[in-house]
């Protein structure tokens, strides 16, 4: 029997379960759950390393006295170098990807990240992180380690935005990943 334990808001808990890249115990809800199998899809079908995968990576900001850390669901890395973010969001592909745009060009400090991944966990679009284009979309858009390899090589980590396009950038992300529940208030995880 499955114990379901609803948190103030929406977030439906079901217990916890392991991540597959870390082994860290997290909430299990029906968005981590997606998110484990994007994971292993990464390793198992799309032949990534786990080492090449960085889960959660985050980027703190507070605009207006309002703090948002986003989460970046996935990086991953090429020979030592980000090629792309990957973010997952139930819904609509296009609302998510302003957000996934913004976290590849703040993310590293050291240069803007080529490209980004936005799914929901059945239908993705690959994006060009400087001009937004659309590269690919579907599941089978997701680079996998080989098509990866060649993309580095195509797409340059260009150098990070100048202070004032990073400020924009991370209002554009704050603005975005705000999360705000049905009540009208911001979600807090526990």
């Amino acid at each position: 029997m499955i114990m379901e334990r609803k948190i103030p808001g929406h977030h439906l808990v079901y217990g916890t379960l392991r991540d597959y890249l870390t082994g860290e115990e997290l909430p299990d809800t029906d968005d981590e759950r997606i998110r484990q199998d994007l994971e292993k899809m990464m390793v198992e079908e799309k032949g990534f390393a786990r080492q090449d995968l960085e889960p959660r990576l985050t980027i703190e900001t507070t605009f207006n006295k309002i703090f948002v850390r986003s989460i970046i669901d996935l990086t991953v890395s090429v020979s030592g170098k980000r090629l792309f973010v990957l973010r997952y969001g139930p819904g609509s592909l296009v609302t998510r990807e302003k957000p996934a745009l913004a976290a590849a060009r703040v993310l590293d400090k050291e240069y803007c990240i080529p490209l980004a991944v936005v799914t929901n966990g059945r239908d993705a679009e690959l994006l060009e992180t400087v001009s937004g284009r659309v590269l690919a979309t579907g599941m089978e858009g997701i680079p996998d380690r080989k098509r990866a390899g060649t993309l580095i090589g195509q797409y340059s980590c260009s150098p990070p935005a100048d202070e004032a396009q990073r400020e924009r950038t991370l209002r554009v992300l704050n603005a975005f990943d705000l999360e705000v529940c049905c009540r009208g208030d911001s979600c807090n995880l526990p």
